[in-house]
């Protein structure tokens, strides 16, 4: 008969602790939507000096720009920009409600910020890496010609954040389908056939396989994907697309585990996506140099790991 593996107490107290960690570390993430709602949408912003709130209500306010532009266009305005002017603001706090959006623009504003470290630590080129300088130069032309594509798209992504905006055509589609019904929300029952024929044109120009977070996705599925989970070689934006894909996570919950307090999560995701214990440990010291080392990873296969993210994503999504 098969014998069965029994855990010892040393095992079930470090799966316990760990365990607890997350959850504590997931009880802080829970409130991060309704918390951020709050500071944008607050008159005066003098008590929040906090770079990622400016960034994600620019970005916010860019999107809704965008739209209003197509709009004027499609009602037949005479001057975009006037009628963007006088609805941006209302539009980009409508779009405020919208709860994947605003979690995905504060996730890029996250990664930028952390993009900006990099630089300003290591000399990391925000664009060019040396893992896509390594995939650019790639004798198979398959690799190179994604990595070329990709390296544009991560120069216009970094162009945007500089800037505070970011591209409709830069949404993943579901989040540009969220988008849209908020638009057509706001709009209300004064929408007439203009509208319907800007959002028609709107979902056809738009093309999610040239978006930079399709491209990286590309990038990872046709080389070995996990050769980015280097964040100094890979830079920011590869390393957290192959974190969330390899740890079975969403891209925004990868990056919000690179918080000071999520430790715990971002050590899990690593040893989900397969990475040994003393390489997590290493990007822990480089991400938080005063962090005490994490405890008891070295009992947690890539299988346990993955499994205490899932129950944790499930005791987040009740709480949120």
């Amino acid at each position: 008969m098969e014998r069965v593996p029994v855990m010892d107490k040393t095992e079930r107290s470090s799966d316990s602790d760990l365990s607890a960690a997350l959850a504590r570390g997931d009880s802080m993430l829970a409130g991060i939507g309704p918390i951020l709602g709050h500071l944008l949408s607050a008159p005066d912003h003098s008590l929040f000096s906090d770079e990622i709130v400016a960034r994600v209500r620019g970005m916010l306010a860019d999107l809704a720009r965008q739209v209003l532009r197509i709009q004027a266009e499609a009602t037949g305005k005479q001057s975009r920009e006037s009628f963007a002017d006088r609805h941006g603001e209302a539009l980009a706090e409508h779009f405020q409600a919208c709860k994947p959006l605003l979690s995905h623009c504060h996730a890029l504003a996250v990664e930028w910020q952390l993009t900006d470290r990099l630089e300003a630590d290591s000399g990391l080129d925000p664009v060019l890496s040396p893992l896509m300088q390594q995939l650019i130069a790639d004798p198979d032309p398959a690799i190179s010609s994604v990595a070329m594509a990709a390296l544009a798209a991560q120069a216009r992504c970094a162009q945007g954040q500089r800037r505070m905006e970011l591209s409709l055509g830069e949404l993943p589609g579901e989040l540009l389908h969220e988008l849209l019904l908020a638009w057509r929300n706001y709009c209300g029952e004064a929408r007439g056939d203009s509208v319907d024929r800007a959002e028609a044109k709107l979902r056809h120009s738009f093309d999610e396989s040239a978006s930079r977070l399709a491209l990286f996705e590309r990038l990872l599925a046709r080389t070995d994907g996990r050769i980015a989970l280097s964040l100094e070689d890979a830079g920011a934006g590869l390393f957290f697309t192959a974190l969330a894909i390899y740890s079975g996570q969403s891209r925004e919950m990868a990056i919000l585990s690179s918080h000071a307090r999520q430790t715990v999560r971002l050590g899990l995701s690593l040893r989900a996506a397969g990475l040994e214990p003393r390489r997590i440990d290493e990007i822990l010291l480089r991400l938080h140099p005063g962090a005490a080392p994490l405890a008891g990873l070295e009992q947690i296969d890539e299988d346990k790991a993955r499994g205490m993210l899932l129950d944790a994503a499930h005791a987040l999504g009740r709480r949120s």
